[in-house]
């Protein structure tokens, strides 16, 4: 039985752009949406009415959309969305140029800074003219090496005006990371900042930026932004130019917008995992935009003025969702540092401090806080939050009770889910809806996804896998250097042909319609061919005190495959019998016999990418004495030593 936790009151819902979407939508088009259920059930069966109405509502900027806004709309991929449209990401993002903040940033504890819309346009005037003059143009690509700060956003917009592609990692990359990354697309121009700041130290980065340098031969120039001190010594740098200098020569004056076809691209970025060289996933300007101010103003209802914050890195896709929100009309609020700093308590500082309405983070650190005991509930006032939003791993049903019980009562809390692949999600809030104990509220409009069986079966109730059945327009333009497409086809649409496989291991709930997400479907576990969702385990195990996380694999072992669980603990804890009894009674009394591990191993740290992502499938690698071929995609890649040749695994 779903356990209902939060409904928005009546008042509330029907002042939602949602429901205003929704009597648009039987106004226009009487689409009968008498419910949310209707409504994703017309936009999925009438996709042309659906995204026109999108494009209208949403008021995005361009010459279009056209009479047709989808040509071979059953061809997945190969869909080509509003192809007689002509737009400018940048331009639809800034809107807005009174003072209003359109940034407000803290740089952990040792930083603050605002810029009003009219400071950003002044600033992105200064850097197009700048960029221009470095030569560059439509399709090249700009690299940004950068924390998140207001010039990462800058510099972004910049780029977008041009028709040029962006594409950005996080500072904590190491050199052959950004080589990995950025080596693949040879950009034209690369911004840095000098160093950061993390738990209250200061990190260079100009010795790693010198090193990036040289093994990048395309770069015609190099900025580097001021962040921790202001006359950084950048004379190691080869093509080197302090922000300052580099658009010294340049007033500031109207930003020119370049108008361009619907799937030009826009963005490139790079899958996480460990299992090769990353993928350079290339994203459509149109796709991108009308996506995430679909997910903005109708899943989250953002609205002008609103004051969005996602705690992010520009190397995870939740950077580009947020800094969509400046085309809603909103203030971004953005956050540079762990977010654990303070005891934790920072990242609600700052939503007490500057009237924060969206708070998005991770389950992760959902998880985290709760361990430490935090209830902000009690020592903060949290009153303009309207929502929660959760994403990068799944959020237990215990993190919806910790939400509701120690952080706030009144909330929507939207666990949301989709990925770098499309810049966007399959499964998220809804403003009007019940939010449901461990379930994602609803299928995203326009997106229908589905849960397949092995056969390609359609489920309700039952776990699968998760699908997209119609194309949607923020699938990728393709692959970077893949022609023909055929590594994009095998990425999305081997296991199903015209049907895109995402990857992860679902329940639809058709009662609620509401989701529940078991894992990756990879990292599924197999124990006599019956199929466990890691997320099961990580449930009941990080439920236990002691225990600060885990991570699970199977192990092949004497013909069939073994349920292995590692374990870290306490600062100063061992796993002893009583501990180790404790764990499997827990698995085996909230689920069953087959979820208990054949093996329980402590181990000192476990494995994650940058974006915080546990790396289950390098662990399995690791333990099967396979090699892994990406370890730079990793934020501790020295971790996974812990786990190679475990005398425990071998008996």
């Amino acid at each position: 039985m779903s356990v209902l936790l939060w409904q928005p009151s009546k008042e509330r819902a029907e002042a939602s752009a949602l429901a205003r979407f929704m009597r648009q939508a039987d106004a226009r088009f009487h689409a009968g949406a008498t419910d949310y259920q209707a409504l994703w059930r017309w936009s999925v069966d009438r996709p042309d009415q659906f995204w026109s109405l999108v494009w209208d509502e949403a008021g995005i900027i361009g010459d279009g959309p056209g009479a047709q806004v989808v040509d071979d709309a059953g061809r997945m991929p190969g869909a080509k969305w509003f192809p007689a449209a002509r737009l400018n990401f940048a331009e639809n993002l800034m809107r807005r140029s009174d003072s209003g903040d359109s940034m407000v940033f803290w740089g952990e504890d040792k930083v603050k800074r605002r810029l009003s819309f009219a400071d950003l346009h002044a600033l992105v005037s200064r850097i197009q003219q700048a960029l221009k003059a470095a030569g560059v143009g439509r399709g090249d690509r700009v690299a940004g090496y950068m924390p998140n700060m207001p010039e990462s956003v800058a510099f972004m917009l910049a780029s977008a005006s041009l028709g040029a592609i962006w594409s950005s990692a996080s500072p904590d990359f190491g050199v052959q990371g950004v080589l990995d990354r950025f080596g693949q697309i040879a950009p034209k121009v690369l911004v840095a900042a000098e160093g950061y700041f993390y738990s209250g130290k200061t990190l260079d980065c100009l010795d790693k930026l010198a090193a990036i340098v040289p093994g990048i031969p395309s770069l015609e120039a190099v900025v580097v932004v001021p962040y921790t001190r202001e006359a950084a010594d950048i004379s190691a740098v080869a093509k080197a130019a302090h922000l300052g200098d580099f658009l010294a020569p340049f007033a500031a004056k109207a930003v020119e917008f370049l108008r361009l076809a619907f799937d030009h691209p826009l963005y490139i970025m790079y899958s996480s995992g460990t299992t090769g060289a990353p993928k350079c996933i290339v994203h459509s300007a149109g796709g991108a935009l009308i996506q995430q101010l679909k997910e903005h103003l109708l899943h989250c209802d953002v609205r002008r003025d609103d004051r969005v914050f996602y705690f992010t890195t520009c190397g995870w896709m939740m950077w580009n969702w947020l800094v969509a929100g400046l085309g809603a009309g909103a203030t971004l609020l953005l956050y540079d540092g762990n977010p654990s700093h303070r005891g934790g308590n920072i990242l609600f500082d700052f939503a007490d401090a500057e009237g924060m309405t969206l708070f998005g983070t991770s389950a992760k650190w959902i998880d985290a806080i709760a361990k430490m005991g935090l209830e902000p509930i009690r020592t903060h006032s949290l009153k303009t939050v309207r929502t929660i939003c959760s994403t990068g791993s799944v959020l237990a049903p215990e993190g919806f009770d910790y939400i509701y019980g120690k952080v706030k009562a009144d909330v929507q809390l939207a666990s949301i889910s989709g990925g770098t692949d499309i810049v966007s999600c399959f499964m998220l809030g809804n403003p009007m809806g019940a939010v449901h104990r461990g379930e994602i509220q609803a299928r995203g409009l326009g997106m229908k996804v589905e849960v397949f069986d092995e056969n390609g079966q359609s489920l309700e109730g039952r776990k699968g896998e998760l699908v997209c059945t119609r194309a949607f327009p923020s699938m990728p333009v393709g692959f970077w250097n893949d022609d023909g497409g055929a590594k994009y086809r095998a990425a999305y649409f081997e296991k199903f042909p015209g049907v895109w496989t995402h990857g992860d291991w679902v329940e639809l709930n058709p009662a609620t319609g509401g989701i529940i997400v078991f894992g990756r479907s990879d990292a599924t576990l197999n124990p006599g061919g019956v199929r466990i969702g890691t997320a099961e385990i990580y449930r009941q195990v990080e439920q236990i005190d002691d225990v600060l996380e885990s991570l699970v694999i199977g192990q092949d072992w004497q013909g069939d495959v073994r349920v292995v669980l590692f374990v870290r603990l306490r600062d100063g804890l061992k796993l002893s019998p009583e501990l180790e009894a404790h764990i499997r009674r827990r698995i085996r009394d909230n689920t069953t016999p087959r979820h208990v591990p054949a093996k329980v191993v402590q181990v000192a740290d476990i494995p994650r990418t940058k974006s915080g992502k546990i790396v289950e499938l390098a662990v399995r690698d690791v333990v099967h004495g396979r090699a892994v071929k990406n370890k730079e995609a990793l934020a501790n890649p020295e971790a996974l030593d812990l786990f190679a040749g475990r005398p425990e695994l071998e008996e």
